[in-house]
């Protein structure tokens, strides 16, 4: 696939269970992950679950030793980002889950990265302390205060080694402007602002300020009984900090310009495929639903999830998508099914890899698609302990819809729909893949010959 198709994604580097010893004993809620992230440099990877924790993964650096455990990633820093809340005004329970995580490029020594539950945003500054200080003139060494008139020697504190202790702390808590539950966070290209939506607003902010946003999208109407569409999805464009998108769940994409109004209640480009009357049923408005909406890293294409599809436009082109992909297109007939056990309702992801060449998104029995956009040519892989040792070759899995099943084939009655790829992530500039299936983080690189 990028060298040759049939080899990307084959060695599995590393799984990591939050889970720990409880292979067999059933998952826990709070266990499940909920997003992964990888930073700008790919170096770190974030993810967070539905406990409110987030654990941050770091790249082994390649040792002369052993160069192919180069691309390892283990666990760097454990935090409780949020904490279950309750609304008493309205009753209502706000849950710890991390909805997603950003990001912010690094500027000096400090990690930085967003977080947020349904209501509430926060800034984490993840830094390293290898240095203690010792030989303070009001303390001793086990910290208790000095009687002043016993201290007969000035003395200057120097700085001594220790083992390297990682430290999380939120220095912005971002709260109190959502009335909705927030689905998106983007970080914008100034690193001076970013956003958040939620089903019915956009609001921005400064990172210096936590007390006021300012809201640039308001899709309430006046009467609630009119809403006929929420916002599913919202990021900034990568190059240009007026432009961003918004996804909805009609299926339709608007981009803003931040410079025409304050208010971008007039977008600047309305993206919409035209329905196709053949394909009408009961479930084409659920379907169309976009969960997902990504822009290129040139910034000149967006990428959309759908429940059934991924499709690419190009921002020049906006009555129909340049590329369409078929991610599961065998559930069609399984729609009734998917609808009464909720499954038509889950929210699946996709990304990009480094040079927008490639894109990847999930599916039902811990599968996850490939699609490279040159060769038009496409994989299934599925993540899952039974076959993913490490080091050990992924191979192609192929679902039978009818017919005569082949030995290395799947029927599609028999897939698992408790088994489902939602959050994925892709390494800003190497063949590195992070997916997240339900309690269990995997993580792919492509074969090293």
């Amino acid at each position: 696939f990028l060298a040759g198709f049939g080899s990307l994604m084959q060695d599995v580097l590393w799984c990591f269970s939050q889970v720990k010893g409880a292979i067999d004993t059933g998952v826990t809620e709070s266990d499940i992950i909920s997003t992964v992230e990888f930073n700008h440099t790919g170096e770190l990877l974030a993810t967070g679950d539905k406990g409110g924790r987030v654990v941050i993964f770091q790249r082994e650096q390649e040792s002369k030793n052993q160069p192919h455990r180069r691309g390892e990633y283990n666990v760097y820093s454990t935090f409780q980002s949020h904490e279950p809340e309750f609304d008493y005004l309205k009753s209502l329970e706000i849950e710890e889950k991390i909805n997603k995580i950003r990001w912010l490029p690094q500027q000096n020594a400090a990690y930085f990265l967003l977080s947020t539950n349904d209501k509430t945003v926060k800034l984490w500054k993840v830094s390293e302390r290898d240095k203690r200080p010792e030989g303070y003139n009001l303390k001793d060494e086990d910290g208790r205060l000095r009687d002043p008139s016993m201290i007969t020697v000035l003395r200057v504190p120097v700085l001594r080694p220790m083992d390297l202790m990682v430290e999380a702390t939120p220095r912005r808590v971002f709260a109190n402007a959502h009335t909705y539950h927030i689905n998106s966070i983007s970080v914008n290209s100034d690193y001076e602002t970013y956003m958040s939506a939620d089903d019915l607003r956009i609001n921005l902010w400064n990172f210096e300020i936590t007390n006021q946003s300012f809201n640039i999208v308001d899709i309430k109407p006046a009467n609630m009984e009119e809403l006929t569409e929420v916002i599913t999805a919202a990021e900034f464009h990568p190059h240009h900090c007026n432009t961003f998108v918004y996804s909805s769940s009609k299926g339709t994409i608007r981009l803003c310009d931040m410079r025409t109004a304050a208010l971008c209640d007039r977008h600047a480009k309305f993206f919409e495929e035209p329905e196709d009357p053949s394909n009408r049923s009961f479930f084409s408005e659920i379907i169309s639903s976009i969960s997902d909406v990504k822009f290129s890293h040139s910034g000149r294409y967006i990428m959309t999830r759908d429940y059934l599809t991924v499709k690419v436009w190009d921002l020049n082109m906006e009555n129909r998508p340049i590329e369409t992909y078929q991610v599961h297109d065998y559930l069609r007939s399984k729609l009734c099914s998917l609808y009464e056990n909720d499954c038509i309702f889950d929210k699946f992801e996709c990304v990009w890899n480094g040079s927008d060449s490639v894109i990847m998104t999930g599916s039902y029995n811990n599968f996850f698609r490939m699609f490279d956009r040159n060769t038009k040519r496409d994989v299934t892989l599925e993540a899952s302990r039974e076959n993913s040792k490490p080091r050990a070759i992924l191979k192609p899995r192929k679902v039978c819809v009818g017919g005569k099943r082949r030995k290395d084939e799947i029927s599609v009655d028999s897939l698992d729909f408790s088994k489902k790829i939602l959050h994925t992530a892709w390494h800003p500039s190497e063949n590195i893949i992070a997916v997240a299936a339900t309690n269990n983080l995997y993580i792919f690189q492509d074969k090293v010959n």
